[in-house]
């Protein structure tokens, strides 16, 4: 996808506008919590928004490529989601959504069936569900967006770890929470290529910051003090990887214990100046909220059904083409290093 990002253009800085609003309860439980949420524009198709939490710049940066393109097409946006990405956090919020009659939902999962029957109860209700980043099973929605394919995502975090740290020694993977669809399919994809193609690397531990800051940071912390031979970590997650990092930058393994993963050109560019990272990869989160939004609204204006061949417009991004098991692919991810990071603004 950043190969067709580069020829459109660098990507301009997009500022995440969020309006905090009370959810009114509509005779849901509130269980989950409560919870933020946002709408400009107007018109009958409204796209709510809903990460796996809120506060969380990843989200933040898709989220604002959803707003982008609903407010392009004269729509309603809202965000809203828990502050804390648990597999029954977002439940209350696909209820609460349903009931105020969104047209569609976006919703990136904390758990592939722990809101499944949530979701039903949405889609039976008229509401659309676009899955996005981390699906759910695919019962339980119209659409997954798909950042990139599962095999490129971690064929390019393997081959950057083994060419940082000569192909050789003890890794560690820093992941999400321990449900998380996506970054599952990829540790498991991981630990095949390490096998199949790098057998000098040793996968010595994989651990959960459960995407928060300081859990991530302290779980570094850990897994440098357990594996004192430790060459290299990867972090499949925004959070994790920036918060590595941070760890990393300030301490005695700086240059001597290799970092890389899945993060954002901002989050990351001071640890790749200061030569705490050499370099990790990506895809556009801006892109991936903006092609979410626009396939929810093909869905809704009965353009797409969500079987494998519907083709859709998405604004700027062009037409893409539903896949089997209604997979849509955004593209391919990029690689960021010290030569590249100053060009991109997300």
């Amino acid at each position: 996808m950043f190969q067709q990002f580069q020829r459109r253009g660098r990507l301009a800085a997009i500022a995440a506008v969020t309006v905090t609003v009370a959810l009114a309860a509509t005779g849901c439980s509130s269980a989950g919590g409560g919870g933020e949420g946002g709408g400009e524009g107007g018109g009958d198709t409204t796209i709510t928004f809903l990460p796996k939490n809120l506060g969380n710049p990843y989200f933040d940066t898709s989220n604002a490529g959803g707003q982008e393109a609903v407010e392009e097409f004269g729509g309603t946006f809202a965000e809203v989601g828990p502050t804390e990405a648990t597999p029954t956090s977002q439940v209350s919020f696909i209820q609460t959504a349903a009931q105020q009659g969104t047209s569609a939902l976006v919703i990136s999962a904390n758990d592939p069936t722990a809101i499944g029957d949530a979701l039903q109860e949405a889609r039976d209700a008229g509401t659309k569900v676009v899955t996005f980043d981390s699906d759910t099973d695919p019962e339980f929605r119209d659409i997954f967006i798909n950042q990139a394919s599962a095999e490129g995502i971690a064929k390019v975090q393997v081959d950057l770890i083994a060419e940082q740290i000569g192909d050789q020694g003890q890794v560690a993977i820093l992941s999400a929470s321990a449900n998380a669809t996506n970054q599952n399919a990829w540790i498991e994809l991981m630990q095949e290529e390490l096998e199949a193609n790098h057998p000098n690397i040793e996968l010595v531990d994989v651990v959960y910051g459960d995407d928060d800051d300081q859990t991530s940071f302290d779980r570094t912390a850990a897994l440098l003090q357990t594996y004192p031979d430790l060459a290299g970590i990867i972090s499949p997650t925004t959070v994790g990887i920036a918060a590595a990092a941070r760890y990393l930058s300030t301490s005695e393994f700086k240059g001597q214990v290799a970092l890389t993963g899945l993060g954002t050109p901002n989050q990351m560019r001071e640890y790749v100046e200061d030569g705490t990272v050499t370099a990790f990869a990506l895809w556009n989160p801006a892109d991936l909220g903006y092609l979410a939004a626009y396939a929810a609204k093909a869905l809704v204006d009965g353009d797409i059904t969500g079987e494998e061949g519907d083709t859709f417009e998405a604004g700027k991004l062009g037409e893409y083409e539903v896949g089997a098991d209604g997979v849509v692919l955004l593209g391919d991810p990029f690689e960021f290093n010290a030569d590249n990071i100053g060009d991109f603004d997300f």
